[in-house]
């Protein structure tokens, strides 16, 4: 049997995180659960995790402002000694557009969220982790995305470079703290029913893309949380610098 783990995700109000959060509840984890502004849904979470039979509480902050997440992370560690950080808060931003027509507010955000948010939230992790730095070590689990494969043309484009730049973080912090007890690997999801297309402007794209995936539909966050949730446990002990694919065959 596993033993107890204490972990913080950002974004876990909804989508995949939540569904992550909700899955390490049921194997009696604590989870700090890292949201935005929703306090309605980051509440909502919380419960969920409980009901499942893990320990919750709610860390709100702007994963792009280094004071949030210097203070999620010590909100979190009220739970205990943090073992495992999953990085998961993004954006996608529409409506889908070629790169020539968007604008330089979009490109701000989704770099400023996606890439810095995600760097900040990883040094944070190696922080608070790293054996050499006080810690006992742990797991650090980014999500990624298969457009880095794809590249989102006519479409995304920015959210898929932002993307990329953490599958190429994945790679380098694993060598940075693979001696320092810390493993880091990321998930790229494929084409999943979350709430994030219609936040892009494509409401419909999980069933659309989807049908044409070699598994003919669309993911749902609980796979996905399913390989997070190995990924940070201790089955995984052997796996570093690793992007593990979650898309249908995508």
């Amino acid at each position: 049997m596993q033993q107890v783990k204490t972990i913080l995700i950002t974004g876990a109000s909804r989508g995949i995180g939540r569904a992550a959060a909700i899955l390490a509840g049921q194997k009696g984890w604590s989870v700090a659960v890292g949201y935005l502004a929703d306090r309605t849904a980051a509440e909502a979470a919380v419960a969920a995790v409980t009901e499942a039979g893990g320990k919750a509480i709610a860390v709100q902050g702007d994963v792009a402002v280094e004071p949030d997440v210097v203070s999620m992370f010590s909100e979190a560690a009220t739970l205990g000694p943090l073992d495992g950080v999953v990085i998961n808060a993004g954006v996608a931003l529409g409506p889908p557009l070629p790169l020539a027509e968007i604008g330089v507010d979009r490109l701000r955000k989704v770099f400023d969220t996606n890439v810095l948010g995600a760097y900040l939230c990883a040094r944070e992790a190696a922080r608070r982790l790293s054996t050499r730095l006080g810690g006992h070590g742990g797991s650090i689990v980014l999500i990624s995305s298969a457009v880095t494969r794809l590249g989102g043309p006519s479409e995304f484009v920015d959210y898929a470079g932002s993307k990329g730049a953490i599958d190429t973080l994945t790679i380098g912090l694993a060598k940075e703290l693979g001696g320092e007890g810390v493993r880091v690997n990321a998930v790229r999801p494929g084409i999943i029913e979350t709430e994030i297309h219609a936040t892009g402007g494509q409401p419909d794209k999980a069933r659309r893309v989807g049908a044409n995936t070699p598994l003919g539909r669309a993911g749902e966050a609980g796979e996905v949380a399913e390989a997070i949730l190995w990924l940070l446990g201790d089955r995984a002990s052997y796996v570093t610098g690793a992007i593990l694919d979650v898309s249908g065959g995508r």
